[in-house]
C-alpha cells in the first residue's frame, strides 16, 4: 500500500523543495534566527535536521523570510532574504551549514523573495521583488559562481494589475521559474499575505526575462471553504522527474494567519483547448488524504 499524506505537513511559510541524490529537504520561513531543515525520504515522514543557515554565519540579523537553493558544480546556494535584502549563502551539503565568507547583500537596495533559475545553456537568473509602489517582481542574469547579480541589466516583469492581484494591497511576489516545452512560466503570489485571498498565479514568455503574458484564467491556486492564504509556493518534482509537485503555504485557519503551514499537491501542464501556450494547473488545494507522489 502506498503511503498517503495530509496537509498540512509542516510548519512554516514560503516553502521550497530541494530534492537532492534521491533525497527531499524543505526549507521554509520557519525560525527567527535563521532557517531549519526538514528532510523526508518519500514527502510524506519528515525529520527536522536542526539550522541549516544561522544568522551568526550570514549578514542581517532579523526578518529570515523564503529561503531557496541551487546545486551547481557539487556546492549548494542559497537565497536568503533577511532584513528585506537579498544574501547568498554556500554549503557543501544541503543540510548546511550555509555561510558567506564575507557577510555582504547581493544589492544595498532592499529585495526579498530570490529565487534561482538556471537555463539550458547554463545561465542562471535572479527573480526577485522590489518595493516599488507596491510589490513588484524584477529578474536579472547572476555571475557564473552565483555570487553577484547584474544589478544594472535588472527588469521589471510582473506587477498587480488584475481585480485578484490587488483585493488587500498592490502585491506579487513569490516568484518561481518552471520551464515547460521552450516557454516560461513566471509564477507567483498575489495580495498581502494577511489576504485570505493570497493566491498563486502564473504569466509565460518565450525568454527568460520577458516580456510576460499573464495567464487569463488566474488563479490558479487559491482558498476555499476549508483553508485560507494559499501562496507563496515552489514547484519539485517526483524522484523519476515524471510527475511536477507544488508545496506552498497556507493560513493557521480561517481566522487565523500565524503561524503559516506548509502544504503539498501534484500540478501538471494541461494541452491548451484553443491552441495556445499549456495551461498549468495546481491539484489542490486540498484537506483530504491522498496518495504519496514522491
Amino acid at each position: 500500500m502506498k503511503n498517503t499524506y495530509q496537509n498540512p505537513i509542516a510548519q512554516g511559510a514560503d516553502p521550497f523543495i530541494l530534492l537532492s541524490c534521491g533525497t527531499y529537504y524543505l526549507y521554509s520561513t520557519n525560525d527567527p534566527d535563521g532557517y531549519r531543515v526538514l528532510v523526508s525520504d518519500d514527502l510524506v515522514h519528515w525529520t527536522d535536521r536542526g539550522y541549516c543557515l544561522h544568522k551568526d554565519n550570514v549578514q542581517g540579523e532579523r526578518w529570515f523570510w523564503a529561503p531557496e537553493i541551487k546545486e551547481k558544480s557539487g556546492r549548494f546556494y542559497m537565497i536568503y532574504t533577511s532584513e528585506e535584502h537579498l544574501g547568498v549563502a554556500v554549503s557543501d551539503s544541503p543540510l548546511g551549514p550555509f555561510t558567506q565568507e564575507k557577510k555582504i547583500w547581493l544589492s544595498e537596495r532592499k529585495g526579498i523573495d530570490g529565487d534561482y533559475f538556471i537555463d539550458d545553456d547554463g545561465q542562471v537568473y535572479l527573480y526577485y521583488v522590489r518595493f516599488d509602489h507596491g510589490n513588484i517582481i524584477y529578474g536579472t542574469k547572476m555571475s557564473d559562481d552565483m555570487l553577484s547579480m547584474d544589478e544594472a541589466g535588472e527588469v521589471r516583469l510582473l506587477a498587480p494589475e488584475e481585480e485578484w492581484e490587488t483585493r488587500l494591497g498592490r502585491v506579487t511576489e513569490g516568484p518561481f521559474m518552471v520551464k515547460h516545452n521552450g516557454k516560461y512560466y513566471l509564477t507567483y503570489s498575489a495580495n498581502d499575505y494577511r489576504s485570505a485571498d493570497y493566491a498563486i498565479g502564473y504569466a509565460v514568455s518565450d525568454s527568460p526575462l520577458g516580456p510576460f503574458r499573464k495567464y487569463a484564467g488566474n488563479p490558479i491556486l487559491i482558498r476555499n471553504d476549508k483553508v485560507n492564504g494559499t501562496g507563496h509556493h515552489s514547484f519539485t518534482t517526483s524522484k523519476d522527474g515524471k510527475n511536477l509537485i507544488c508545496v506552498y503555504h497556507i493560513h493557521k485557519s480561517l481566522t487565523e494567519v500565524h503561524p503559516r503551514m506548509t502544504c503539498i499537491d501534484p500540478a501538471e501542464f494541461l494541452p491548451n483547448p484553443d491552441g495556445g501556450d499549456d495551461i498549468l494547473v495546481i491539484r489542490g488545494p486540498s484537506t483530504e488524504m491522498r496518495e504519496a507522489i514522491y
